[in-house]
């Protein structure tokens, strides 16, 4: 894999919205984050504009962030936002330019698109992690100093939940391999596209927001339908923000409908991980090596090695 290079003190971060379009206010209410800690922020074309739903037209946010990964004063890439509207840029993206200029990339939710994409053609590591949004609602200690450790440490790093969101254990065990996956409905969208996602023997993680316990069924038994599940290694469930139970009701909570699709598989699974769309979001490194252990008391992940170059 390319690793990109470590994120430093005072570097420059360029901003990006290559998907939803972005309220200002929301951008003034959060970049603080970053410039009050020493960071430089430049902002892409792309969370200045609106077209429609989206943060100008597809060419526009493919510019952007091609602009971000050729100019050399950017050393790190962070989305402002998801929302929608990868899918219509995937395919406008030089891939060989970003080959050639590895920078940190980060976002989640529809950025998951971005993440895959980017790492299965040019072999780049991304980063599924906070975005502006992440600090919506202020500053998120758990948040932010994960994802610097994650950016810019040299050394393996174990991922720990915080004491007010306990993981829950559904299967255990000991497994390793690559980390892969991001929202459920994207790498759902995916398959059948030049950007399916391989998942043989990686460890997966997945997390969405707001869906129905039906439509959770329903896309998970289409990920074990489409062969996803068959060759991991171990399964991370993120957070299931805002899920729902319908009128009258599903029957199964969410975690027995994992175990129903899943549990006579075998790998270790983990639920409530935080990752994806709540309060707390550990920074996960797509395609470095990890370690997923549910024995015992105290279930972990550890990064086995930096995903980031430099000294």
């Amino acid at each position: 894999m390319i690793k990109p290079p470590k994120l430093k003190p005072k570097a420059t971060i360029g901003i990006i919205n290559p998907s939803y379009w972005l309220a200002e206010e929301k951008y003034e209410q959060t970049a603080n984050i970053f410039t009050d800690r020493g960071f430089t922020i430049v902002r892409g074309k792309s969370t200045f504009l609106k077209e429609d739903l989206y943060g100008g037209t597809p060419i526009d946010r493919a510019e952007d962030i091609m602009d971000m990964f050729q100019n050399p004063d950017i050393d790190a890439i962070i989305c402002a936002r998801g929302g929608y509207g990868a899918n219509r840029v995937l395919h406008l993206l030089d891939y060989e330019t970003i080959k050639a200029n590895p920078k940190i990339f980060m976002g989640y939710s529809d950025i998951t698109a971005f993440n895959t994409s980017i790492t299965q053609k040019t072999r780049l590591v991304t980063f599924h992690g906070p975005m502006l949004v992440t600090f919506n609602d202020g500053f998120v200690s758990y948040d932010y100093s994960h994802m610097i450790e994650i950016l810019s440490s040299n050394a393996p790093h174990v991922i720990t939940p915080p004491n007010d969101l306990p993981l829950r254990v559904l299967k255990p065990g000991k497994a390793s391999g690559p980390l892969w996956g991001g929202n459920l409905c994207l790498l759902l969208n995916r398959l059948g596209t030049p950007d399916e996602l391989n998942t043989d023997g990686t460890i997966l993680f997945i997390e969405d927001i707001g869906e129905k316990l039906y439509r959770f069924d329903r896309m998970m038994f289409q990920m074990k339908m489409a062969g996803v599940f068959d060759n991991i290694n171990g399964l991370i469930i993120g957070e299931l923000v805002a899920m729902e139970d319908s009128d009258p009701p599903f029957g199964k909570t969410s975690d027995e409908i994992v175990m129903d699709i899943c549990g006579d598989m075998g790998f270790p699974i983990v639920t409530n991980f935080p990752c994806g769309h709540g309060k707390y979001q550990a920074t996960m490194p797509i395609s470095i090596p990890a370690e997923l252990n549910t024995n015992g008391g105290s279930p972990t992940l550890t990064i086995l090695e930096s995903p980031v170059s430099g000294d």
